[in-house]
């Protein structure tokens, strides 16, 4: 290729994990709202082996998490990665060989789980095969990301970069230790830890999966495509840099706020409600930085349902990173954990902040990606913001009110030392908000297929007359942000 030939970029990965990512969402959102009505009918699916609670639960949150989330993450990060490093990914087959690995992971997952096969750890509940080809998929895509990254043909690496191949090394690291286990058959296996260790080895992983695979990626996520949308560069690219790097330095040391009031030693508990009250500071430079960076455009939110999702979105990272550092204090936590108050803690992130930054990354990225301006009907993208996000604000809130008010029934107590409340007069007393939960996570779910039939319509569209290229211009924009 010559200096003055633009490079050829391997759109067609970015372009099926796209797709991908809009159909697991309707999946995985889909179970969410099956499991939902199981809660407020418990016979919704009585006799049915394969569709209890127990086998959904795990399928709902692998969905979400790894098939909705993850194919967002990946799709993006290689369409980010080529475009600010003006490089093609340096393997066309092996970006092949990472979209289709990935997909038979989600594939084995969606059959093993209902059958029961479960290593029973939060967030990594599949057995050992599984989680060995998800170890060979990943390093094929740190591979294919780095090498990029390797081959550039700038000096500068863009922030976005920074916080993606964060995430893909700290998953990497996470995945590979907690999963270690002694196989006892080819679909049963044992942790290799024991008691009090593996439950923190659990937990170091549970909430670091969410810090780099639900925040530090999505956060590369948010450091390209809002600027690209609003048009205008990152508020602050020295911000950026500091909060990457207090970020990364942080998240490590939370994961004991999980298990406060449990065997794992005081010290240990106390550690991790300590770094997660500093996770703070970071947390909210990043949704400053990003909400800035709208600084003297916000007249754009008024037309453009698509950076409405977008900031919307950094909205509920903002609560969440102050919601989750207020439940690791321990006097908070004896009210809150166990409770429904968790369940809404964690949907605000999954849902106002991952899906809502998912969903208007998709909103900017899947036109250009099929030669089009933009989608067919900026309508119906409305329609979807203003239906996900009541749908948001009813589950979460309802999640919040049950959660306090479980606390307080199961602490009441009367003069006598006896407890005021049976716990099934606490769980009588949730129905009704199980109930708006549903309704919230039905219309979450309208959304997703309001999207899908929004993106089939783009598609057959095909290209606009005048064929419009990828978006350009990263050069310029990188000299800014400078």
């Amino acid at each position: 290729m010559s200096e003055n030939q633009s490079p050829t970029y391997n759109y067609l990965v970015v372009r099926q994990f796209s797709i991908m990512t809009v159909a697991w969402g309707i999946v995985g959102m889909l179970v969410g709202v099956i499991i939902a009505a199981q809660l407020y009918w418990p016979d919704l699916t009585y006799g049915i082996e394969y569709l209890t609670y127990g086998r959904l639960r795990p399928l709902h949150t692998n969905a979400v998490v790894f098939a909705f989330g993850g194919s967002a993450l990946i799709g993006t990060s290689l369409y980010v990665v080529q475009r600010t490093c003006q490089a093609p990914l340096i393997s066309n087959g092996l970006a092949a060989f990472v979209f289709w690995g990935w997909q038979l992971v989600i594939v084995l997952a969606a059959i093993t789980l209902p059958m029961g096969m479960t290593s029973t750890k939060e967030y990594a509940e599949l057995e050992w095969p599984i989680d060995i080809l998800i170890a060979v998929v990943w390093v094929a895509y740190a591979i294919l990301f780095f090498g990029t990254i390797a081959k550039r043909k700038t000096s500068h690496i863009y922030v976005a970069n920074w916080f993606y191949g964060a995430f893909i090394l700290t998953i990497a690291l996470l995945h590979i230790v907690n999963s270690a286990a002694v196989p006892v058959s080819l679909t049963k296996s044992y942790s290799a830890y024991s008691g009090a260790i593996d439950a923190m080895v659990q937990w170091w992983y549970g909430h670091n999966a969410v810090g780099f695979f639900l925040t530090a990626g999505f956060l590369g996520m948010m450091y390209y495509f809002i600027p690209k949308q609003a048009e205008r560069p990152v508020y602050s690219y020295r911000l950026s840099i500091v909060h990457f790097w207090a970020l990364i330095a942080i998240y490590m040391w939370a994961g004991p706020h999980h298990l406060h009031y449990t065997a794992l030693p005081s010290w240990a508990q106390s550690v991790g409600m300590v770094f997660s009250l500093i996770l703070l500071a970071p947390s909210w430079g990043g949704m400053i930085n990003g909400m800035m960076t709208l600084s003297g455009a916000w007249y754009k939110l008024r037309e453009d349902p698509i950076l409405k999702f977008l900031i919307v979105s950094l909205s509920f990272y903002g609560m969440s990173t102050f919601e989750g550092p207020m439940m690791s204090i321990k006097t908070v936590n004896a009210l809150s954990h166990y409770t429904d108050w968790t369940v809404g803690h964690v949907h605000s992130g999954a849902l106002g902040w991952v899906a809502f930054i998912t969903i208007g990354s998709m909103y900017y990225l899947i036109p250009k990606l099929f030669g089009r301006k933009e989608m067919v009907s900026t309508n119906l993208i409305n329609v979807h913001f203003w239906v996900s996000t009541i749908g948001v604000v009813l589950y979460i809130s309802s999640m919040w009110i049950a959660g306090v008010m479980q606390g307080l029934m199961w602490r009441a107590v009367n003069e006598d030392g006896t407890l005021t409340y049976s716990f099934v007069e606490s769980v009588q007393a949730t129905y009704p908000y199980y109930a708006i939960r549903l309704v919230g996570g039905i219309l979450f779910l309208t959304g997703m297929l309001i999207m899908a039939y929004n993106v089939i319509k783009t598609i057959k569209a095909g290209p606009d007359k005048e064929t419009v290229p990828a978006d350009s211009g990263e050069g310029k924009m990188r000299e800014a942000y400078a």
